[in-house]
């Protein structure tokens, strides 16, 4: 799983970028598993995904974020599907593949979150006030104290 959205992370932050070529041919091939027409029908999927990711920038962040969120989770679903899909015998080798292109076509800084976590490119501020609990990710029970008994002038 956590492959799968690295893989789809990596599709949707190359897109556009001076990565774009070199990842966008891996990926396809990855995908074609050695089937030229599988490798082409990839290719037409890579280049719908980057042109719906370039005019999602034309709405505005929020447009573009959307468009981003959506495509990651589409092409981390695919890249999961196929795993699954291929014979035991035949899922390692695969994976190690996809492993393999990510380390040589990933775009640099390249952020992924598995389920309940937070992936973030930049700067992330996370704080607590007052006694409360602020977390990114949080695993186990949190405890607060009780809160503190008001001032009796204060009523």
């Amino acid at each position: 799983m956590a492959l799968a959205a690295a893989g789809g992370a990596a599709v949707v932050q190359a897109a556009g970028t001076d990565a774009w070529a070199a990842l966008r041919q891996a990926v396809a091939q990855w995908f074609g598993r050695g089937d030229e027409q599988r490798r082409q029908a990839e290719l037409e999927r890579l280049d719908r995904t980057a042109a719906e990711l370039e005019a999602a920038r034309d709405e505005g962040e929020a447009g573009a974020e959307r468009a981003r969120a959506r495509h990651d989770a589409v092409w981390q679903s695919r890249i999961e599907d196929l795993l699954e899909q291929l014979p035991e015998e035949e899922r390692d080798g695969a994976a190690d593949a996809m492993r393999d292109l990510l380390r040589r076509h990933a775009p640099p800084g390249a952020v992924a979150a598995g389920t309940g976590g937070i992936a973030v490119r930049g700067d992330l501020r996370i704080q607590a006030d007052r006694g409360s609990v602020a977390a990114g990710i949080v695993n186990g029970d949190v405890t607060l104290p009780a809160p503190p008994a008001p001032d009796p002038t204060q009523g």
